[in-house]
């Protein structure tokens, strides 16, 4: 069985993403870091952010294996810059 779960991405993870929100199909429940994988994996120009970028997962900061599932809403949110 195949769904998706939604993807909000904010800052640089937008502009790389194209959007500022994107269906992500999933084969399967899966943990917040193995989200991240395949979120980079499809969109190879999130690398750069891999190790700072920050999970969300319905609203409340996810530790990498909190588990994500059909039809939740994931945000990523990479450090953001300032003055």
């Amino acid at each position: 069985m195949e769904a998706a779960v939604r993807v909000l991405a904010f800052a640089g993870a937008r502009d790389v993403l194209g959007a500022g929100e994107v269906a992500l199909p999933l084969s399967g429940p899966c943990t917040a870091a193995e989200l991240l994988e395949h979120v980079c994996a499809r969109y190879p120009g999130l690398a750069p952010y891999k190790g700072s970028i920050r999970v969300a997962v319905n609203g409340v900061y996810a530790t990498p294996s909190d588990p994500v599932g059909f039809g939740d809403e994931v945000a990523l949110i990479p450090p953001v810059a300032g003055g």
